[in-house]
Formats: C-alpha cells, sequence, structure tokens
C-alpha cells in the first residue's frame, strides 16, 4: 500500500463503531513464535466474553475516555512529544508486524494449529486477536487486530504447575495455562499501527522509533559531512534499516568530529578493506558490511596497541577524560 495515498484511520471513530458492534464481532486468535511463524489457535465459547474483556473493552474504552480529556495521536516518529498521546505508526515501517499480519490476511489456509505435543510455548512471543464486525451489504468488514505480548512468566506447564482446589494443591491437568494480562498494548487497523504501550511494542516487533528517528538524522549529517559512492537504487538508509546493531551504534557517533581524509587514513592504517572511487573523491560502500565498518570508523573503534602492535575493534570504551559531557542533543532525545 501507498503510504502517501493512505488516509490515517480515526481512532476516535473507530472506538464508536467498535463499542457499538461489540456484541456481533466475530473473533479468531492466533499466536505468533519469536522467530514470527504465525499459528492458528482454537478456543472454547466459553472464552468468547472473556476475550472481548482483555483484548478489547479497556481499549475502547480509553480511547473514549481519551477523546473526552483531549487525547491526541502522535506519530510514533517524532522523538519529542508531549503528555496524553496516543502513538501511531505505518504497518510497512514495521517489518515484523507486517509479517505477522500478512501471514494471517493471506495465508490462513495453510496456518498450522499450534498444538504443544508438535511445538513449544516457550518459543511463543505474542498473541492476536482479530475481530471482524459483522458484514453488512456487499461491502466486506475490515477486521481489526490487537496484540499483546507472551512473556515466559504468563506460561504455566503442566509439568511444573500445581493446582489449588479448594484447600488442598493437586496435579495440574491441562498441557499448560496461560495468563492473559489486561493491559492495552498494540492495534493494527488497516495500513495503520496504534501504539498503546511503547515498551512491549518494542518487544513484540523489534522497533524502536526513537533509535530510528535519531539514526536517520545521523544519517543525513554523515552525507552532509562525507561523500559516499553506493550501489544504484541503494542508500545509506537501506544499508542500515534491518541491522540493529548499526542502528544502536549510530545513537552515539559524531560526524562531524573527523574529516574524510582522517577516516580513509585509519582505514589505511588499521588494513580494512574499504576504498575510494576512481575519482578518488567518495568512499565506496558497497553493502552493510562496508557500512559497518564506515560507522565502526566513524565511532572511533579502530585501535592500534602501543606496547604490542596489535589492532583491535574495541566493542566498548571509555575516555579517561570522562568527565567531559556528551551535548548531543539527539542522544538525549533518544535517552528520553
Amino acid at each position: 500500500m501507498n503510504e502517501n495515498n493512505h488516509q490515517p484511520t480515526d481512532i476516535f471513530h473507530w472506538a464508536n463503531m467498535a463499542d457499538r458492534d461489540k456484541d456481533s464481532l466475530t473473533i479468531d486468535l492466533f499466536l505468533f513464535t519469536k522467530g514470527y511463524t504465525v499459528y492458528a489457535t482454537k478456543y472454547d465459547d466459553t472464552l468468547k466474553q472473556q476475550l472481548k474483556v482483555l483484548f478489547l473493552y479497556d481499549m475502547v474504552a480509553g480511547v473514549q475516555t481519551g477523546a473526552a480529556s483531549g487525547l491526541a495521536v502522535r506519530d510514533l516518529d517524532f522523538i519529542d512529544r508531549p503528555d496524553n498521546v496516543l502513538l501511531r505508526t505505518s504497518l510497512e515501517k514495521v517489518e515484523h508486524a507486517q509479517e505477522v499480519i500478512e501471514q494471517v490476511a493471506y495465508g490462513e489456509e495453510t496456518l498450522e494449529v499450534f498444538n504443544e505435543n508438535d511445538h513449544e510455548f516457550k518459543k511463543i512471543k505474542g498473541m492476536v486477536a482479530r475481530f471482524t464486525p459483522k458484514k453488512v451489504g456487499d461491502e466486506e468488514p475490515k477486521p481489526f487486530f490487537v496484540i499483546k505480548l507472551l512473556s515466559a512468566s504468563q506460561v504455566m506447564l503442566g509439568s511444573s504447575a500445581w493446582l489449588f482446589r479448594g484447600n488442598s494443591f493437586g496435579q495440574f491437568e491441562a498441557e499448560a495455562g496461560l495468563k492473559v494480562t489486561p493491559d492495552n498494548q498494540v492495534m493494527i487497523i488497516d495500513n495503520d499501527i496504534f501504539v498503546f504501550s511503547e515498551s512491549k511494542f518494542e518487544r513484540l516487533f523489534g522497533y524502536s522509533a526513537k533509535k530510528y528517528a535519531v539514526a536517520e538524522e545521523k544519517i543525513k549529517e554523515i552525507l552532509a559531512n562525507f561523500k559516499l559512492s553506493l550501489p544504484d537504487g541503494m542508500t545509506l538508509e537501506d544499508m542500515v534499516r534491518d541491522n540493529k546493531a548499526l542502528i544502536n551504534k549510530l545513537q552515539t557517533v559524531d560526524p562531524a568530529a573527523v574529516t574524510q581524509e582522517a577516516l580513509m587514513q585509519q582505514a589505511d592504517d588499521m588494513e580494512l578493506e574499504l576504498m575510494l572511487d576512481e575519482a578518488g573523491k567518495s568512499i565506496i560502500l558497497m553493502d552493510s558490511k562496508d557500512a559497518t565498518k564506515f560507522v565502526q570508523l566513524l565511532s572511533d573503534d579502530y585501535m592500534k596497541s602501543e606496547m604490542t602492535g596489535i589492532k583491535y575493534l574495541v566493542k566498548s570504551k571509555k575516555p579517561l577524560n570522562d568527565d567531559a559531557k556528551n551535548d548531543d542533543p539527539l542522544l538525549k532525545l533518544a535517552e528520553r
């Protein structure tokens, strides 16, 4: 979907419609692993009302109450945020969230049904409740998805759990038990992700908007201070996007602290395979490995021991004059 042509979901209208249609919503439940493989599940009809309580009612009430108190929707990519905001981002920006939703939306018929004998709860990362309104007329109903993080502490395996009934302990007869937390975490409607708990959203999908925003600003500074040569159709953002270690490294680099000439001299001294183009003006970055070397050089991560002559890639370092303060405003925002 082209984000430029997409009209953001009116979350307040959604809350009113969900409240109106709550008794007729169809609910399907899915699980996904730490590797984002999705499984279908079955549930007893007696759980349907509890599913609505745990996944939907508080979310609807929270949005409706927020509307009365001035709740505003803000882009997740904005680092500096006021209070009383609901964060929103686009599904296509969050790769793993899109991966989960596409498996449900386009591959549901091929999904395996989760079975503790064949699969393991300890590998499960999250739960997805799909709510589908009743069809009216010829238009297909548009579902929405409520997603919750599933931590190991919420799972009780029958082999290690006891059941307390009346006044005594007994064997926990089920293969596994699950405690579902009632807090609001993440909801996806169409191409919009609404983030109610940013920390759990990050744990669910490995996406930190703050870090991505800081990395994007650092890349702009790099492009302003260095001449780079990349493959046709490739950008430095493309090389960085799916590289978590590189995104983390970009948080603290100062692109203005070293010149291109000094950086290339350090690359030669450390015998790193980082080259200039034929004109000798632009640093060639062919892939994310080259980008990593470049950023590590920018971060001054390569050292040579004056005592032994051994060359090192430094994973962590602390300046001897650590009283010096880092006044980088981007770093301060990322740490909020």
